[in-house]
């Protein structure tokens, strides 16, 4: 058997095991490797440089929103858990807790961060005083601790890293605005940043944050038809402004609270991106977001490579200087074919095969990664040409998702049919809801999938309840999820 094909056979196919695809395809891609610690993972340089891309462009974009930065510490004192009793009984579950310190017990018990609400508000009521101080515009990017039962790297870990943006606002027009707003920069860097379509809705009732008025989402669908949450916006209302007295001198010189959001996303995105666009052969990456966007192989019998490979140095310090993230690969003790495989199952974008004929030719080949497509180009073209590639790689993969999303979407009327067609397939079902809880329960018992959000453009609206038949109050996207 060559190398090649045992190479391929160390990441099980997705049809035989999509769980154990996928943590083949992260180790053998060395994004991550699991710690000593339960649930936490290590960062490999990869699987960091992913996060770095996505900070970087949410960063510039919250700032384009009149966003800023700050910082605030990972230890929050028990009582400021006690003053905001929804949010205090959602997180109790997965909280950690410090009661000694330097050899001696804590007066007051010290949270590990699962969030910032409670010190952020904290922080908040001593820095509003008057209308002139508002909007406060706050991001935070940090590392969050929530003791979770059932990891999986990137998607579920005890530690993780994540931004959370807190803001607060006069009323609540301004404040449901700047809502709306922030999960519109998440869709739109889902699918033009991470080639992600995602589904834009509310969550019901029983699944928004603890806390909040409203919790809003955007749904994206895995290979294996499951969910993953990709990103958050809250209103809150003024709850949070309540419980930690936030309060503001109105333009008629009377106390109010303030109105406050928060929403965040996580590197449950890496997660995310991998299960999205993956296959047989590894990962598959979006070009805006992957460490190398592009790689060099020179190749052609050993008695050309001193002429091949000074001009593909050459070619591999054009497309550097032309801010392409590239690599160039011309280690003699390993084949081309190796080196396809490899950074095919790394996810490289794009591959430059350069070769003696290639050479005299003045061209090179460029290979895509999700099409396999074999495209010659002149060398006095590669940046525009390898650009080109890229923009077409993003739009293949964002395509691909599209269609795989609309494939294994299913509109049903009664639970028979979302059981049957759930057994059948994975995938998102939308139905009509009355809006009782008991009935999501239902659902979720009879059929282990939870509601995803009340999508704002369903494909069809529903009259009828997929559970008691009464009229529908809602039409909801239902799946299983992560």
């Amino acid at each position: 058997m060559s190398k090649e094909k045992q190479f391929v056979k160390e990441i099980t196919p997705q049809s035989e095991d999509f769980s154990r695809w996928y943590i083949d395809a992260i180790s053998k891609a060395e994004l991550m490797s699991y710690s000593p610690v339960r649930g936490c993972v290590v960062l490999r340089p990869d699987g960091y440089e992913i996060w770095e891309h996505i900070q970087r462009e949410l960063d510039r974009r919250f700032k384009e929103t009149g966003h800023r930065n700050a910082y605030f510490p990972l230890f929050i004192p028990e009582s400021f858990f006690q003053k905001e009793k929804e949010h205090v009984e959602g997180f109790n579950p997965e909280l950690p807790w410090v009661t000694e310190a330097g050899g001696e017990k804590l007066e007051e018990r010290l949270a590990i961060r699962p969030t910032s609400e409670t010190m952020i508000g904290h922080m908040y009521s001593n820095w509003i005083n008057s209308y002139r101080d508002l909007p406060v515009l706050i991001n935070q990017w940090a590392n969050v601790v929530r003791w979770e039962k059932r990891t999986l790297p990137f998607l579920r870990t005890t530690e993780f890293l994540w931004q959370e943006g807190h803001t607060a606002h006069e009323d609540e027009a301004d404040a449901r605005k700047e809502t709306m707003q922030m999960l519109e920069v998440y869709r739109d860097f889902a699918e033009n940043f991470l080639a992600i379509p995602v589904i834009m809705g509310q969550k019901t009732p029983s699944e928004k944050f603890a806390g909040a008025v409203d919790t809003y989402s955007i749904e994206a669908m895995m290979k294996d038809g499951k969910a993953v949450q990709a990103g958050t916006s809250h209103y809150l209302g003024t709850n949070f402004a309540q419980a930690f007295d936030i309060k503001y001198l109105d333009r008629d010189n009377q106390q109010q609270f303030v109105h406050t959001t928060s929403w965040g996303v996580s590197t449950r995105l890496i997660g995310a991106l991998i299960m999205v666009h993956g296959d047989d052969r590894g990962l598959a990456l979006p070009p805006k977001v992957a460490p190398t966007q592009a790689v060099v192989i020179p190749i052609g019998p050993p008695k050309t490579r001193d002429q091949v490979v000074p001009r593909a140095e050459e070619m591999f310090f054009e497309l550097k200087r032309a801010g392409i993230r590239v690599k160039i690969d011309d280690n003699p003790d390993q084949s081309p074919g190796w080196k396809f495989n490899e950074y095919e199952m790394r996810g490289v974008p794009v591959r430059i095969e350069f070769g003696p004929r290639d050479m005299e030719n003045g061209q090179a080949v460029l290979v895509s990664r999700v099409s396999g497509e074999k495209r010659p180009v002149k060398l006095d073209a590669i940046v525009e040409e390898v650009r080109k590639m890229l923009d077409d790689v993003h739009q293949t993969m964002y395509s691909n998702a599209k269609s795989f999303l609309e494939s294994n979407f299913k509109i049903v009327d009664t639970i028979d049919e979302m059981k049957s067609f759930l057994d059948a397939q994975r995938g998102f079902v939308l139905t009509g809801w009355c809006g009782s809880e008991a009935c999501e329960k239902q659902v979720k018992e009879e059929t282990g999938a939870t509601s995803r959000n009340i999508p704002f453009e369903p494909a069809e609206r529903k009259s009828a309840c997929v559970v008691c038949g009464s009229k529908a109050e809602h039409t909801v996207v239902f799946g299983k999820s992560y």
